[in-house]
């Protein structure tokens, strides 16, 4: 696939089939993805692959929590400012207006978009899922190292077929992530990614961009 198809089509599908993931692919993938750029070369993420029975018993246990109101659990990050300025914002009030209002759910119903969120711990029916780790001692920088990290995964995902879905929504059940993968307590969940071929029939409303000139500014000689 070539570069620019991969980065125009790659988007958050919440919506697969259950058709399973080739091991193989899931792992060349991952392979090749260590190729990411970090600083001084860190490698700072540590990443943990489930699928089948792992994977369906942590959705079985995180399902249970959801449906019997468990509160989260304690942040271990701040997901976004208290306190979004414009244009941030308005950017992120619209991709909820524009997510939801595809699921015809009006703004004020409130329980019907707990619902509709509720799916992420369901890997959005995903047969395979990442989640990604990063440990506690490192800064900004390497959070950013981890982020093109990420990226790196999902663009190769295009490359074999997959698609994808970044979820920082899992951190919210970190507890319960943990007891499945046992990671090291000096490691933080940054997200889980469900990953898997797309359901045709699921929502497929693509979040729009902001203007170049809003992100970008030339400086010519």
């Amino acid at each position: 696939m070539d570069v620019y198809e991969a980065v125009t089509s790659r988007r958050a599908v919440r919506g697969f089939t259950d058709r399973p993931v080739p091991r193989a692919a899931l792992k060349r993938v991952l392979s090749t993805a260590t190729r990411a750029p970090s600083g001084s070369n860190l490698q700072p993420w540590h990443a943990y692959a489930l699928t089948g029975r792992p994977l369906t018993e942590l959705k079985k246990r995180t399902g249970e929590r959801v449906a019997t109101g468990d509160a989260w659990d304690e942040p271990e990050y701040e997901m976004y400012p208290p306190a979004l300025r414009s244009p941030y914002r308005e950017r992120r009030s619209a991709f909820g207006e524009q997510r939801y209002g595809a699921l015809g759910i009006p703004r004020e119903d409130l329980e019907a978009r707990q619902r509709a969120a509720s799916a992420n711990w369901d890997c959005f029916g995903a047969p395979a899922a990442l989640f990604c780790y990063i440990d506690r001692a490192m800064g900004p920088a390497q959070w950013s190292d981890v982020g093109m990290y990420l990226q790196t995964v999902m663009l190769l995902l295009r490359a074999e077929g997959l698609h994808s879905c970044a979820q920082m929504a899992w951190a919210k059940y970190h507890r319960t992530v943990a007891e499945a993968l046992s990671p090291p307590d000096e490691l933080i969940l940054f997200c889980g990614m469900s990953i898997g071929f797309e359901d045709g029939t699921a929502d497929r409303t693509r979040t729009g961009r902001a203007p170049l000139d809003e992100t970008l500014t030339f400086i010519d000689g």
